[in-house]
């Protein structure tokens, strides 16, 4: 009877993740019987563990929520301009310096448990200064807690990609990180309509409840993320005594050797740097809209929906897509991100144009909704590429090198785009889809690393 009830438990868990990815068979007979078998049940765990962190991130999200909570908590708007460059920053600056010391690790899944337990006390830090905090203090407060998330969000980010790499087959990799992403899709548009019947008028306590959710939501994740099946040494682990970074040397000369003498690599880094179209533009379109009047239906709650239905609609499907060509998924994406740009700007600039109106209104609406659907398929192509382009250590090493180096231009592009917008705002969007239109080549230059 045991035997029997472990047997459909098993099927039922395959079933249920061949219904939820298309599986590639091939691949999967390569790996090791033990990794064969743990395929299903891992994957489930990373899909859930991802679904839970993205959902997290819509409590603390540092273009929206936080803002909004400073406004309530009364901190001086000077601070606002920090969320986001400690936010994004933060966690992308140490991870060179941090590798080495993550790659002792035999078993990657335990840093980014770590990780994880770190972000829920910061956003919990978080809820209890909205709790009891106002003014100057409570903003300081914020930062340092919001610095603290994105130094456990910069664990995450260092080790997530190794073991997915060490349990997940190629061509399955981007449909575990698209279904995720729907899933926290679903949760954003469920955050943002709540936000819209509330009247956006939500109190410093309710705002504290909803970050104590998300850092709830974190300690799950923690456990989840444990559950999951890792081998200890990477089976398919490939080390090049030319391309692999000595072992003890310095962070800052593994980083600059990978990124002087391993030219694949040094591509990517420079690709994804032309990616940031997609990642910057949504805001300007937000700080234009409010510009131009646009009415309520383009308030905070209104553009969680839109962003939150982007990645309802794209996870699943750009998932597929990375997993046949993460490459051509990367270029396709910067090309149509800077052609909604460039037409909602010839819109916006139009004689007559009224963002106070109901079309002007969906303008603003639907170019924030196609910005981040596409920056939906950019980043799921981005993360699958970097799995698949890598093995073993090596892979931790690109993962850490390529987001301490895109930490650095975040600053320089986000302070140039800055600079454009106080002349104007439509210079900063142009600006950004310049970079895109010369991504789109360089990316169709990268290497081929799906598996087809």
């Amino acid at each position: 009877m045991a035997v029997r009830q472990y047997r459909s438990g098993v099927g039922k868990i395959e079933n249920l993740y061949s219904a939820l990815i298309r599986r590639n068979r091939e691949a999967e007979g390569e790996l090791p019987v033990e990794v064969r078998r743990n395929v299903a049940p891992n994957g489930l765990r990373l899909v859930l563990a991802n679904a839970l962190q993205s959902s997290g991130d819509q409590s603390v999200n540092a273009s929206t929520v936080l803002p909004w909570l400073f406004a309530v908590l009364g901190v001086p708007s000077a601070l606002i301009g920090l969320l986001v460059p400690i936010r994004e920053s933060g966690s992308m600056l140490p991870q060179a310096f941090l590798t080495p010391l993550v790659l002792r690790i035999r078993r990657r899944k335990w840093v980014f448990v770590t990780g994880a337990l770190v972000q829920a006390a910061a956003v919990a830090a978080m809820a209890a200064t909205a709790a009891l905090g106002e003014g100057l203090g409570a903003g300081i407060a914020i930062i340092t807690a919001l610095a603290i998330f994105s130094l456990g969000r910069c664990l995450c980010s260092i080790s997530s990609k190794d073991v997915q790499g060490r349990t997940v087959p190629k061509g399955e990799r981007g449909q575990i990180n698209g279904v995720a992403t729907a899933t926290a899709g679903l949760v954003a548009i469920t955050l943002g309509v709540t936000i819209r019947l509330t009247g956006e008028d939500l109190a410093a306590d309710e705002l504290a409840l909803l970050l104590g959710a998300g850092a709830a939501l974190w300690v799950i994740v923690a456990v989840v993320y444990a559950s999951i099946r890792e081998p200890v040494d990477d089976l398919a682990q490939k080390r090049v005594a030319s391309d692999d970074p000595p072992p003890h040397s310095p962070w800052f000369v593994q980083m600059g050797r990978l990124l002087r003498d391993d030219k694949p690599f040094r591509s990517f880094v420079m690709v994804r740097s032309l990616l940031l179209v997609s990642a910057l533009s949504p805001p300007f379109v937000v700080s234009l809209s409010i510009k131009e009047g646009s009415g309520s239906l383009a308030g905070l709650g209104g553009f969680i929906v839109a962003a939150g239905l982007a990645s309802l609609l794209g996870g699943r499907i750009f998932g597929r897509l990375a997993d046949r060509s993460s490459r051509r998924l990367m270029s396709v994406g910067a090309g149509i991100a800077s052609a909604i740009i460039v037409v909602s700007v010839l819109i916006a600039a139009m004689p007559g144009f009224n963002g106070e109106s109901v079309p002007g209104t969906l303008v603003f609406i639907g170019s924030y909704f196609l910005l981040t659907l596409t920056h939906t398929g950019v980043r799921v192509g981005r993360k699958t590429y970097i799995v698949d382009m890598a093995e073993g250590d090596l892979r931790t090493a690109y993962t850490a090198v390529s987001n301490s180096a895109m930490g650095v231009i975040l600053l320089l592009v986000g302070g140039i785009s800055s600079l454009f917008a106080i002349a104007h705002i439509f210079w900063a969007l142009l600006f950004l889809a310049a970079l895109g239109i010369v991504g789109v080549f360089a990316g169709t230059r990268l290497p081929e690393v799906s598996r087809r």
